[in-house]
């Protein structure tokens, strides 16, 4: 998802953009040389950078799994979709009830172009686009696809994963809260929350490199990261490193120091 000054005018961009550099360091196809430049600079930094990527990832996939599996969620707003990688969320989502619905949120054009790879629901299930930005919550929940696919009136899981540490204070929370509001009793929330706590070092460097290309980032300790939860029941095991929140055998023998992340899942009382 974008930062609030990234958003180009068309597809080409000489500048790095947050969701493509991710891309990149993840071995995708959709980047342009900005953001090849800069992932290797931020690599060179840290060079557990695309591990802690892909545990990021990894955690969206076993929380979903677990919202929708255990929890009976079949409906989920996702903000700062970025690029689509298989397996996408709706995937997950509908792999478990096929009629899920899911609404995925950004503003960066390229994403907007892979718009209909995204919208390969199941026959039984829906999913929509929406152009907007995190920043502008109002456009999000006011958008003809949030209305339609989305039912106030049954819980829904919203997904911030890989975006807050580029969504800066004061606004942060104003924000966040913003998009729980209007969700049902029973709702979720699961969130990613980048941190310096356990590389400070390497990740300050990437933190400064990602500042040098437009893009100021905020590290949280855990005692800000579990405060994005408070008035929310946690479900086991908290706040925690992405890789250790409901860990599977991909799991096994990740390092801590190469994961800058938390992680959690609470529900809306």
């Amino acid at each position: 998802m974008n930062t609030p000054n990234e958003r180009q005018g068309g597809l080409a961009s000489s500048r790095a953009h947050s969701a493509r550099v991710y891309d990149y360091i993840l071995g995708g196809k959709d980047h342009y040389p900005a953001d090849v430049e800069a992932g290797d600079a931020m690599v060179r930094h840290w060079p557990a950078l695309p591990v802690h990527m892909l545990e990021n990832r990894r955690f969206m996939h076993r929380a979903a799994r677990y919202l929708a599996e255990e929890q009976g969620v079949r409906q989920f707003l996702d903000v700062g979709t970025g690029l689509p990688t298989s397996p996408n969320l709706h995937e997950i989502v509908q792999e478990v009830a096929p009629e899920s619905h899911v609404v995925y949120v950004d503003n960066d054009p390229i994403v907007l172009a892979h718009a209909r790879a995204l919208l390969e629901s199941s026959p039984e299930g829906a999913t929509a686009y929406v152009d907007a930005n995190m920043h502008d919550p109002e456009a999000i929940l006011e958008s003809t696809e949030f209305r339609e696919l989305i039912d106030l009136e049954r819980p829904v899981g919203l997904m911030v994963i890989g975006i807050m540490h580029f969504i800066l204070p004061p606004d942060d929370r104003r924000l966040v809260q913003r998009l729980l509001d209007p969700l049902p009793s029973g709702s979720y929330l699961a969130m990613t929350i980048g941190t310096g706590d356990f590389a400070p070092q390497e990740v300050g460097r990437v933190a400064e490199e990602y500042r040098q290309q437009g893009m100021p980032m905020a590290l949280r300790d855990l005692a800000t990261a579990t405060s994005f939860f408070d008035g929310l029941e946690l479900v086991d095991p908290g706040v925690t490193q992405v890789h250790t929140w409901r860990p599977g055998p991909e799991q096994d023998g990740v390092d801590g120091r190469d994961i800058a992340m938390y992680g959690a899942v609470a529900r809306k009382p």
